[in-house]
């Protein structure tokens, strides 16, 4: 996906700055920009300009077969639903990636969020009144991986390694389902993951609310104990992707623990099966000198809670480590009354409190690992607080809510709520630490710093 970087960064100089950098771009608001819109849309159609747009970061869910609602690879099937094209993209709800762009780190990989230029140029193309242009001038077609595709295949190459779940027989009706099979990993030798993704089944993508796995090994006494997180799947993520500096484990004579929620979507399914793909890093990979990684779930939402009929509520929850570490992903989840979430930093040796990430306008349709790219990844010292805050909306304004009228508490159903983020941390000593403390100011003093 295209990503513009901010215009300009500001990064603080004492720890806390060292570990965040904060865009200061400010937001081109469509409606206060109706002359500079005018001009664009001057020789733009659909053919030169919006379709590119529309390869980029609408056509790989709305094509035939995909789950987008309508098909937008066409002339006329653009033209058809260019009013409601305007509205979603002007307001930002498409393409789905609900992360704020205008506070905490905005260098991120595998955003999906469209730039400002892309959506002033859809909009005043559309108020133009959406003309074709000369079909010569069309990008050629780009062909997207299909639903049951590996997606980082793309980027990586096939698996390096598969792991199947063990087959469920998921019904077309009922209320939410839970399979939790193990079966032999087939991993024999200890290796360190590069990336990972968990892919439903095609038939079954609907209905697969999320899948979570577990690496198991045993003990002295030959009983299977938890290793490590392998892997999480909610509902249109991507995937997870290691830093070249890290190592998260791939246990050799390890099995794996599903645990996957089904909500059934009217399609019945039999002998479903779940796939994770691993990628490994090369053979020459330093394992000594990568920093362990491990993918953890933070349930910071401060006890359990209950939502009144047409109330709202906003929770917290706090963690600290007691050595360094390095934050390299972030992915909030709650369910159909979560409404926005964000992630801050508390440092009481200074007092000093900074936000790193927000999700405003959060859905629980779209599940996505935000995760930083290099030489962004906050950096945590030991001691500081993690600040987990999360809003729910049981109003009729949440147009995800089944149903307002009812009490919403704690629990693992979908029409249950919760407040949890999955976190992918890289795990320092001092001296790793300060070494990566060393390797940024450099780049603080570049951007200004003292």
């Amino acid at each position: 996906m295209r990503h513009e970087r901010p215009e300009s960064l500001r990064w603080h100089t004492n720890w806390l700055a060292a570990f965040t950098v904060t865009a200061i771009t400010t937001l081109s608001f469509l409606g206060d920009a109706t002359a500079s819109v005018a001009q664009e849309a001057d020789g733009v159609t659909y053919s030169l300009e919006v379709a590119r747009i529309l390869q980029d970061n609408c056509q790989i869910c709305h094509q035939p077969g995909q789950i987008g609602p309508m098909s937008l690879t066409t002339y006329q099937e653009v033209r058809r639903y260019s009013r409601r094209i305007r509205e979603q993209v002007s307001t930002r709800e498409m393409p789905p990636y609900h992360y704020d762009a205008d506070i905490g780190i905005q260098e991120l990989k595998g955003d999906w969020r469209m730039s400002d230029e892309d959506i002033n140029t859809i909009v005043a193309w559309i108020d133009a009144g959406a003309p074709e242009g000369d079909p010569a001038d069309l990008p050629a077609p780009i062909e997207y991986p299909a639903i049951g595709e590996w997606r980082l295949a793309s980027q990586f190459g096939p698996p390096d390694h598969v792991i199947k779940s063990q087959a469920w027989d998921v019904p077309a009706n009922g209320q939410d389902l839970w399979w939790n099979p193990e079966v032999p990993s087939g991993i024999t030798e200890d290796r360190c993951i590069k990336a990972i993704e968990t892919l439903p089944s095609k038939a079954a993508h609907g209905s697969t609310h999320h899948a979570n796995s577990q690496f198991q090994t045993r003990n002295e006494r030959g009983e299977w104990v938890n290793f490590g997180r392998l892997s999480e799947f909610a509902y249109g993520k991507l995937g997870e992707v290691v830093p070249e500096d890290a190592c998260r484990t791939a246990p050799a004579d390890s099995q794996v623990r599903w645990s996957i929620h089904y909500y059934p979507d009217g399609n019945a399914v039999a002998d479903d099966q779940v796939s994770v793909g691993i990628w490994y890093h090369d053979e020459d990979f330093d394992e000594e000198e990568a920093y362990p990684q491990d993918l953890t779930l933070y349930f910071l939402q401060g006890g359990d809670f209950d939502i009144p009929p047409h109330g709202k509520l906003m929770t917290q929850g706090f963690h600290s480590f007691d050595h360094p570490v390095r934050l390299d992903s972030w992915q909030p989840h709650m369910h159909l009354r979560g409404v926005a979430m964000s992630m801050e930093v508390f440092d009481p040796e200074t007092g000093r409190r900074e936000m790193l990430s927000q999700a405003s306008n959060w859905s629980a349709g779209w599940n996505h690992s935000h995760i930083y790219e290099e030489g962004f990844q906050p950096l945590i010292p030991a001691g500081a607080v993690i600040i987990l805050t999360a809003w729910y909306d049981n109003t009729a304004n949440n147009p995800h809510n089944p149903d307002p009228d009812q009490w919403v508490g704690t629990g693992q159903r979908t029409t249950d709520e919760m407040s949890h983020a999955w976190i992918a941390v890289t795990h320092l000593d001092e001296e790793g630490y300060e070494k990566l403390m060393a390797e940024r100011r450099p780049i603080a003093m570049l951007l200004g710093g003292n």
